[in-house]
């Protein structure tokens, strides 16, 4: 037996995947995505993997949940791009899709909370994905309890907006957003005012309208019992106009702090080991097919990862199983991780910009849920122009700063001397966008573009961006390329220069060896083949000049049309 296990044990590692990474890009202070790519058996696995503070840290700057499209149960679907942009101007997001779509409408299928109000009802048979007010990531399958109770006894309530089964009672709030379903003799209770619907505490109210057959308007300030069955005429005989209402909504009590909440599933990572068997209701497809897949956890130290693996495109990326996925939370650190939907829904974007490929035919495709991490402090966005060199487009450096909340700003450039430009001053303003533009260089090198905002609640935020001002490299330029291409550009000072030849998609064809050179004109010639001699193909390629010089390393892009020689 012990040597059975040795025998396994080994051809399980020389199954596990290799991996690459690129280095991780800074989206916000403290939030970064990283690609990576895993060599398995079945083939290439992309994956884009966000990095975020632990939600609440740094004074409340941070926060993870889930967000609907439009707004609303009810509202349909929408793109994540454009679901983050709807929220610029409340917060800059970064984030993957949310909960499976459920029934004819695609309304999310398992619970949702937002700022601790429960808005729909959970699986119990699928996980729960919870963020309590500690940041704490919670990943459990949880039973709902509810009641409602007007003049008699108190009376079970089946759900939250969600059509009432039958016999069976729900409560529908604002978050729905729309009229309450159409319901063959079903009663309907007007509540109005009633609070937010915290789970674990009575909510009262008073009936201030009573209806049937569905299609009532819910109040903004309100909500609405709609009873169908034998359930009806209880609701109508114990919660007539002018009743005192109290409802009570009850979740399992290690949920007790929860405030955001999204359903999911299956459950991958518990106490830092990846779950193999999770029992939830999924069919073995859901489980086990190769396929894109997305998914939430949280390291040992709080900080939360965010996880898109691309499916459906061999060669590209073939996708995981589900216990694929839950392996590769764990690699990464990840001690508590659960899936979200799978397949077509999946996609990875940052402020309204795709991070990932999604395998939908049709590219992204529309979902009801998102789950995003929420910044609230500055965000200053990468400069427009990486290298300021002097070239006609590269004489000035556009700079911008978005803000959220009203806030008091220093904004400054710092050069590689040290020394700040002092931009803005303390200087109050209101939410929005701001923009200026920098010219008068004095120093070459490295600049440091840093804007520091106090917001109307006191939290501190700090953004750095950098850029270089360097003169060293000018005017790259590459004429229309047969079997050999010149790529020609001018020095103001001696450089080491180094020429990579690329695919217009990123990848290194070739790499000429580096070339010390002179100030002035010069020209490093590609002899039109690739790495071991064989010919480069005719397309389209990208020469990626770098010289370094006394002042620092600067680079240059030039994508030029290559035909091979006849």
């Amino acid at each position: 037996m012990v040597r059975r296990l040795a025998l396994v044990a080994v051809a399980f590692a020389a199954a596990a995947p290799s991996a690459t990474a690129a280095a991780p890009v800074t989206l916000l202070p403290g939030i970064t995505v990283e690609p990576a790519v895993q060599f398995t058996l079945h083939g290439p696995v992309a994956l884009q993997v966000i990095t975020a503070p632990r939600p609440g840290d740094a004074n409340g700057l941070y926060a993870l949940a889930p967000v609907l499209a439009h707004g609303t149960i009810a509202g349909g679907r929408d793109r994540l791009t454009q679901i983050e942009r709807s929220l610029s101007p409340q917060a800059t997001v970064v984030g993957i899709n949310g909960d499976f779509a459920a029934g004819k409408s695609l309304q999310p299928a398992g619970i949702l909370m937002q700022n601790g109000a429960l808005e729909h009802t959970p699986l119990p048979l699928r996980s729960s994905i919870g963020i309590d007010s500690s940041g704490i990531l919670h990943v459990d399958r949880l039973r709902f309890a509810g009641t409602w109770k007007g003049t008699g006894q108190r009376r079970p309530v089946a759900g939250v907006n969600e059509t009432p089964p039958k016999n069976g009672v729900v409560l529908f709030t604002p978050a729905y957003g729309a009229p309450v379903p159409q319901v063959a003799g079903s009663a309907e209770v007007v509540l109005e005012p009633f609070p937010a619907a915290a789970p674990g505490t009575d909510l009262q109210a008073t009936v201030t309208a009573v209806g049937s057959g569905g299609g009532e308007q819910i109040p903004a300030d309100g909500a609405v019992l709609q009873a169908s069955g034998a359930a009806a005429a209880p609701l109508v005989a114990e919660a007539p106009v002018g009743t005192q209402a109290t409802v009570r909504l009850i979740l399992g009590s290690s949920w007790a702090g929860v405030t955001s909440a999204l359903g999911g599933g299956p459950v991958l990572v518990r106490g830092g080991k990846a779950v193999f068997r999770s029992g939830e209701s999924f069919t073995s497809d859901q489980v086990s097919a190769r396929d894109a897949r997305a998914a939430v956890g949280q390291l040992a130290d709080g900080r939360i990862v965010l996880v898109t693996v691309d499916g459906g495109r061999p060669g590209y990326s073939v996708g995981m199983t589900s216990f694929e996925l839950a392996q590769t939370m764990v690699r990464l650190g990840a001690v508590t991780a659960c899936g979200v939907q799978p397949g077509r829904a999946v996609t990875a974007a940052f402020d309204g910009t795709l991070l990932d490929r999604p395998s939908d035919p049709a590219g992204e495709g529309a979902i009801g849920e998102a789950l995003l991490v929420e910044y609230f402090g500055v965000y200053a966005p990468p400069p427009p122009v990486p290298l300021v060199n002097g070239d006609p487009d590269a004489t000035a450096e556009p700079l911008s700063y978005k803000l959220v909340r009203p806030s008091t700003v220093t904004a400054q450039l710092i050069g590689p001397d040290g020394v700040a430009r002092v931009l803005e001053s303390a200087v109050a303003h209101p939410p929005g966008t701001y923009t200026t533009s920098y010219s008068t260089f004095d120093a070459e090198g490295q600049w440091d573009w840093r804007v520091t905002a106090t917001d109307d609640l006191g939290r501190v935020s700090t953004i750095d961006r950098t850029f270089r001002y360097d003169t060293t490299l000018r005017g790259v330029a590459v004429p229309w390329a047969r079997g050999s291409a010149a790529v020609r550009f001018v020095l103001s000072r001696p450089a080491t220069v180094r020429l990579k030849i690329e695919t217009v998609g990123g990848i290194v064809v070739r790499t000429l060896p580096d070339a010390a050179l002179g100030a002035g004109p010069a020209e490093l010639t590609w002899d039109g083949t690739i790495r071991g001699g064989a010919a480069a193909p005719t397309g389209s390629y990208v020469a990626d000049v770098s010289a370094t010089s006394e002042v620092g390393t600067s680079s240059l892009r030039q994508i030029f049309a290559f035909r091979v020689a006849s």
